[in-house]
Parts: C-alpha cells; structure tokens; sequence
C-alpha cells in the first residue's frame, strides 16, 4: 500500500455520486476555504454544488489525490479499480455492506475481498465509512454535520465510529483539532497506519485513538515507536470491557473486541495511556497538546489552598508520579517570597498573604 500522505493533505479532491451527502463534502470545503480544485463526478449531472461535473473518473484533468466515493457498493468497487488504474492519491469508501454485514448478507465478506483487489496498492478508508477532515488545510472528504475549524496546529484523532467523531468535533473544551479520522471497517489501512501517516504532520502535536478492536499488533508497535522518536504522545479510549461491547463491535465494524486484559497488556507495553471515558480523553489530549509528555515522573503542585493540595496529592497516589521534597534552594526562595506564616512543602500551599502582589506571586 502506497503513503496515505497524500490522501490526507490533498490539492485536488474528486466526489463521486450525485446524492445529498456528495453535495455536502464539497460545500463543507467551499466553506472551510479549501484552496486546490475540487471535481464532481457523475454520469448524468450538469452541476453539483455550483461546480462542473465530470462524466467519469477517466474524464478528470488528472489523478485526484483524495477521492469520496458516495455510490453503492457495487459501483464502489468500480470507481476504485478506476482510481487505482489513474494512480490517484486515495479514496474514502462510504457504502456499507462489506464485512461488516457478513451476518445479515453472505455477499459482504465478498465484496469487501473485491474492493481490495480493486484497489491495489492504491490506499483508501473504509468501507463503511465516514471519512475524514483535515481542519489545518480545510480538506474534509466528510458528508455530514461538524463542530469544528480551521487550526494552525493542534491533536488529531481516530476513531472506528463516524458519530463519536461528529461528537468529539462538538467539544468546546478548548481542545485545537486538526485532523479528525473515521476508520471504518479498515479492509485496508488500519488505525495504525492512519495515525503514522498523520504523524507525519509537523503541525500535529498529539493522538488521540478510540479504539473497538485491534488489527496487526506490529503496525500498532511500528505506530508507538515512530510517535516516541517524534516526541509526540498517544492515547486511547479502548472498548470492549463488557460482553455487550464486544457483540457491539463485531457487528459495527467487524472487529474483534478480544480480551481486556490482552487489550489494557498490550497498551501498556506500547507506552500508550488508556483513558476511560470521553472527557478525559480530551482533557489528556489537551494537557498533552499544551504542555508535552511529562520530561518525567516528579511534580510540583502550588495553590492556595490546603484542600486543594491535599486533593493534588491524593489524586496522584495510585499512580507512577511522586512529589519530591523541596530541595535547600526551593525552600530558601519560597521563605523569602511567602514570609514566615506558610508551611513550605509539596504540594504547597501558598495561603492567601500574597494575593494582589504581582512580584511576590511571580517569585
């Protein structure tokens, strides 16, 4: 499979189908200042979105880089095998009844080994899938509803589920997104290999992974590798710790939930954090954005109050993080700037003596 880079930093994007969601990925470009050309395809319109539309794929001026395929999945495979023959960048397969509908349709495991073959070395997402949008170029291949903007620089996401990525694009947490990835049945490209290809981007800071099930545990060891020699840190909401969430996912996305306990090892080993629930994640996302990973494990914890030192120090307990002891310097600069009337310590609490004096506060 060729680099998904090109895929997710396009100059030229073309959007299959004629229906209401291919309308709205190029509105939402028009909209979010996307500066490269933008190609409709379909057999029998004239126009779409005030824009030309082309007969086919071998009508284009060139090779797309990112394509939305919004057709059956019939005619998915189809445009795919097109694209591929065109050398173009990458497409996002939107139809569903792939693997994913295995259960309810026999036909879908086929399909889905069709629309492989089709694709060749050409990447692409999906199928059942929502796509992508890339908030730093104005690039979204995304035919629904988003909270988001355009950012210079900020965390970028990947989830298996399109509505928690809707969902994470309507936080107002302060949280700067630049890319936001639905990773549907991942026939072809995984969670892994999207997050290495959005790594890449020096304007990314963080990742952010919400994961159903795992694919190939060597790419996800090749994915923490290259974000340590980067400098920059992963997490993940994984799911699947009951038996009802694991009969979920095998019937959203084809995933295997697997076992927790295998999921939590393997984290662990990869340096990954795990988060429990959505706010979290982002709040983490957002400390890590801001800040950077911990240089290491010693704190320094200062506030105005002694129940909210005690609470730092209580929230730290059970974790791998300790608060050292002011050393003979610390303490000599804190007596000197918070007088003879505070316990010096750490966590500390700073009282109130000081409040209103900017130079004693600075110090």
């Amino acid at each position: 499979m060729k680099s998904l880079n090109r895929l997710f930093r396009p100059k030229t994007i073309a959007v299959v189908g004629g229906g209401a969601w291919c309308r709205l990925v190029i509105e939402q470009c028009q909209k979010m200042g996307f500066d490269g050309e933008i190609w409709p395809v379909h057999p029998k319109a004239e126009e779409l979105a005030g824009l030309p539309v082309y007969r086919d794929v071998a009508s284009l001026p060139q090779a797309p880089d990112a394509t939305f395929v919004g057709v059956n999945r019939f005619a998915t495979i189809e445009v795919v095998r097109d694209l591929a023959a065109r050398d173009a960048g990458g497409a996002v397969c939107f139809a569903s009844g792939f693997l994913e509908a295995q259960a309810e349709d026999a036909e879908g495991a086929d399909l889905q080994a069709q629309l492989l073959q089709a694709a060749g070395e050409m990447p692409f997402l999906g199928p059942n899938c929502y796509g992508f949008i890339n908030y730093l170029d104005g690039a979204l291949l995304w035919p629904d509803q988003h909270g988001g903007a355009r950012v210079e620089r900020g965390v970028a996401l990947i989830t298996q589920s399109s509505n928690i990525a809707i969902n994470l694009t309507m936080q107002t947490r302060g949280l700067p997104i630049a890319y936001v990835v639905a990773a549907g049945n991942q026939a072809q490209s995984g969670i892994a290999a999207i997050g290495e290809a959005l790594l890449d981007d020096d304007r990314v800071t963080a990742l952010g992974l919400h994961i159903e099930g795992f694919g190939d545990l060597r790419a996800f060891e090749a994915l923490a590798a290259k974000a340590r020699a980067l400098g920059k840190p992963i997490i993940a909401l994984k799911v699947g710790k009951s038996v009802e969430a694991q009969a979920a996912t095998i019937s959203h996305t084809a995933s295997l939930a697997g076992g927790d306990a295998g999921a939590q090892a393997l984290l662990s080993r990869l340096g990954i954090a795990r988060l429990d629930d959505l706010p979290a994640f982002l709040e983490t996302l957002k400390l890590l954005h801001v800040t950077g990973p911990l240089a290491n494990n010693r704190l320094g914890s200062i506030s105005c109050s002694g129940g909210e030192a005690s609470l730092a120090a209580d929230t730290a307990h059970d974790l791998p993080v300790v608060f050292p002891p002011l050393n003979d310097t610390q303490t000599a600069d804190l007596r000197a700037a918070l007088g003879p009337m505070v316990a010096l310590a750490n966590p500390l609490d700073y009282h109130t003596y000081i409040w209103r004096d900017t130079p004693a506060m600075t110090r």
